[in-house]
């Protein structure tokens, strides 16, 4: 199975079923724990697919210029921070470039 439909499986797992043909989206909110500070923040990411390819991704409202997608993972970056994704096992984990890291569990927003 091509990566790209990977994850649109496990989006369509977290939404319920097989959806339309048409866009849908999915929002995830992920509480993740930021080290070495002991600081949570609540992200919340916003994906829109359809049944081919992930079309966009949004990361706190703020849409994401490049996303990279292996398997069930969203591999991106915003303000330097690098982030990873895990749509299947609903994780997050981020890095600052070597200074702070964070990881997280993820819910679908209902």
């Amino acid at each position: 199975m091509k990566p790209a439909r990977a994850l649109v499986w496990a989006l369509l797992a977290a939404a319920g079923g097989p959806v339309a043909a048409a866009e849908q989206r999915v929002t995830l909110v992920c509480e993740a724990v930021y080290m070495p500070a002991r600081s949570n923040w609540t992200r919340t990411v916003q994906i829109a697919y359809d049944n081919q390819r992930v079309r966009s991704v949004q990361i706190d409202g703020v849409a994401v210029h490049t996303f990279a997608i292996a398997g069930t993972l969203i591999l991106t970056s915003q303000d330097n921070e690098r982030i990873r994704i895990d749509t299947a096992a609903q994780t997050w984990s981020s890095d600052f470039r070597g200074l702070a890291m964070a990881e997280g569990r993820c819910a679908r927003k209902t």
